[in-house]
């Protein structure tokens, strides 16, 4: 099946057809999205999607652009909140070094009291990273050192060396739009050498639409360029790549019940 394991319809993007963006995504075979929370503020509407369609369910958490703005954040509410139903996961979070839209320390004390809360919830964590390999590899064996905990590298960009400390640790990846971007050739290489059992894909919509669509405001519908993509890096045809990545996105959420096929 088609699953869209991050979009962000509560974005301002879709206030205009976001219902017709969902009716487009089933039209398109979509049969599950994952509602992704970027900060506290709008987690009522994050929550509210998942609430109000039986194939949208959603996580909780704070983007490190929005770290700042949470940064007496702790795991005990993330936690409160993770109760509520629908939830699946714990996130967006992270660091983001590339932006520094919040000071560095805040975004990993932040991203740390996230990883509290997946570590006791058992939820995934998804996680973003960019431009902080180092830095969010030391966290990431530290955290670890204190107890296991589930985690995605979502859409993930960053270099081999981190994507190799990751994949030891059991790490689930995402493929998003990016891997069809005629420059990405450095990325095609990481996803080549993922885990063959821990790989989703996502669209990220409104944000990183894939070819043949670049440039345009992206959509849950559009997730099969993205699994055709993955399909060619990988050498697998589109059905395996649609049964490996299946299995892989419910092994990770596994608080989502698997469909009849």
């Amino acid at each position: 099946m088609l699953i869209d394991s991050h979009v962000n319809l509560h974005a301002p993007q879709f206030d205009q057809d976001r219902d017709a963006v969902i009716d487009r995504a089933r039209a398109a075979g979509v049969r599950m999205m994952v509602e992704i929370s970027d900060r506290l503020t709008t987690f009522e509407a994050t929550h509210g999607l998942a609430m109000a369609h039986p194939d949208i369910w959603c996580t909780v958490g704070v983007h490190p652009h929005e770290a700042k703005d949470a940064a007496d954040l702790t795991a005990d509410h993330l936690l409160t909140l993770a109760q509520r139903p629908r939830v699946v996961g714990v996130g967006e979070c992270g660091l983001d070094f590339h932006y520094d839209l919040s000071p560095r320390e805040v975004q990993a004390r932040v991203f740390r009291q996230h990883v509290a809360a997946a570590r006791t919830s058992g939820l995934p964590l998804v996680i973003h990273t960019r431009e902080a390999d180092d830095v969010m590899a030391g966290i990431l064996k530290e955290e670890m050192a204190d107890g296991p905990f589930r985690f995605l590298m979502h859409c993930y960009t960053s270099g081999s060396e981190l994507a190799e400390l990751a994949a030891e640790m059991g790490a689930w990846f995402s493929v998003s739009g990016i891997a069809t971007f005629k420059a990405a050739e450095e990325v095609r290489g990481v996803i080549r050498a993922m885990p063959t059992d821990r790989i989703i894909v996502e669209t990220d919509c409104p944000y990183l639409a894939p070819a043949p669509h670049r440039g345009r405001r992206n959509e849950p519908a559009y997730i099969g360029h993205v699994l055709d993509k993955l399909a060619d890096i990988r050498g697998w045809s589109r059905d395996e790549a649609e049964a490996r990545t299946t299995d892989a996105f419910f092994a990770l959420f596994d608080r989502i019940p698997r469909p009849a096929d």
